[in-house]
């Protein structure tokens, strides 16, 4: 069964140039105890989505349950059923790692005791034993997104929503939490995560909503969006970038489509449908043309292809160009936990 359900979502903001549509109808669902992966630019509605699940902002259409409990009619009773971290760790620098956790169950009312039994047992759970008594502000970007994390679960939610968890972290961190994420999704934890970040959604999700325009443009696993647009990629890299042009025109003989240059200048790309065939032919063709490689060879394609494909630009290039397009949308980490929290002593 699904825990989270959601239909026709739409979320409109007024600016001076006219209202904008941060999710334009909008249809999502996640099954108990899976991952599910909302993966898109910066401006694409996957926070949106977040704050109307949480629920944190009311939808302008359409309807969302959590476990069958309405959001719009019943915010407090959907808040005790989940757990929430946003892309900015939302922590009180001054309080001890451990002081942080206690206070989340503090706010949640779990009593003095409990409170104090649930943050020690997170402290050692998240192997932050000997930082849990020191101030958090000195702590590295990887320790504050763990505290995060863990204060999210301070509950033991049903549902755990993580909006860009591991933005800003280096890859030894980033590494690091997702083996947090899958550790939680074996307990039987159900998780909704936003990201930008191709090999993140490919790593973590069960499924994966590709979202962009405030809506989800195609759904599946990984494997399967990936057989969407099928065939192979060949790729090639040359020594001079003065030769990319001619390499270029070589690909486009043997492949599907108009072939890519990559930033470097020098890394030519192009879809094929019989991949081993069309890299003898362009190998065979740029020998002739006495054109000098690096690098050559196939692969199968990845999600970042699968972006591309689907929205005609690839997914940092949709980040550059689209991430203050939407108002409301992709700014909601630390002040969204921290609503959350308060909400809890109402």
């Amino acid at each position: 069964m699904a825990i989270i359900e959601a239909s026709g979502l739409t979320k409109t903001y007024s600016s001076k140039s006219g209202p904008v549509h941060a999710l334009d109808g909008m249809d999502l669902s996640v099954p108990q105890g899976t991952v599910k992966a909302l993966l898109g630019p910066n401006g694409a509605g996957k926070t949106t989505v977040v704050k109307i699940l949480t629920p944190l902002t009311r939808p302008t259409a359409g309807t969302a349950f959590l476990d069958g409990i309405d959001v719009v009619r019943n915010p407090k009773a959907a808040r005790r059923i989940i757990g929430v971290a946003g892309q900015y760790a939302a922590v009180d620098e001054n309080l001890t790692g451990f002081e942080n956790l206690e206070m989340v169950g503090r706010l949640y009312h779990l009593g003095a005791r409990e409170s104090k039994r649930r943050a020690r047992e997170l402290i050692e759970q998240f192997e932050l034993s000997e930082a849990g008594n020191r101030p958090v502000k000195g702590f590295s970007g990887g320790m504050r997104r763990r505290i995060d994390l863990a204060g999210a679960l301070v509950i033991d939610p049903k549902i755990l929503f993580l909006d860009e968890p591991t933005t800003g972290l280096d890859p030894r961190s980033r590494l690091a939490l997702w083996g947090i994420i899958k550790d939680l999704v074996r307990n039987g934890t159900t998780l909704l995560l936003t990201t930008q970040y191709l090999e993140e959604a490919d790593q973590l999700s069960d499924d994966i909503a590709v979202i962009d325009g405030g809506r989800a443009i195609a759904e599946g696993t990984a494997d399967q969006l990936k057989a969407q647009i099928g065939g192979h990629r060949v790729e090639v890299s040359v020594v001079d970038s003065a030769d990319a042009a001619a390499a270029r025109e070589i690909l486009g003989r043997h492949g599907e489509g108009e072939p890519s240059v990559g930033d470097d200048g020098r890394t030519v790309e192009v879809a094929v449908r019989q991949g081993p065939r069309a890299l003898q032919l362009i190998l065979s063709d740029l020998g002739e043309a006495g054109i000098p490689l690096h690098d050559a060879g196939m692969r199968r394609p990845s999600l970042d292809d699968v972006f591309l494909t689907l929205t005609g630009r690839r997914a940092d290039a949709a980040d550059a160009a689209d991430g203050s397009a939407t108002e409301g949308d992709d700014h909601g980490g630390r002040i969204g936990a921290t609503e959350q929290q308060k909400e809890q002593t109402v």
